[in-house]
């Protein structure tokens, strides 16, 4: 795999009205919560996309592993005690 990874940064944001009847958001109902890391690696012999969410911390929150087929496996990983 390639060790070269590409990362973006992404706002969090939360809903706080969680009686929503729509598919709509209103911007006055949207709060950011923080901010994630978003990695992504490709394995071009076998397929295999992994993506990796991390917090502000450097601290990887979710492992997303994407077959070419579509199926997705995730890992969440939680550091609280």
């Amino acid at each position: 795999m390639n060790d070269l990874m590409e990362e973006a940064i992404f706002n969090s944001v939360t809903c706080k009205n969680g009686s929503r009847k729509s598919g709509l958001i209103k911007a006055e109902d949207v709060q950011i919560s923080g901010s994630s890391k978003i990695c992504f690696e490709e394995d071009h012999a076998e397929g295999i996309k992994i993506v990796l969410t991390k917090d502000a911390e450097n601290n990887i929150k979710e492992i997303k592993f994407i077959c070419s087929c579509g199926q997705t496996k995730s890992l969440t990983l939680d550091y609280s005690e």
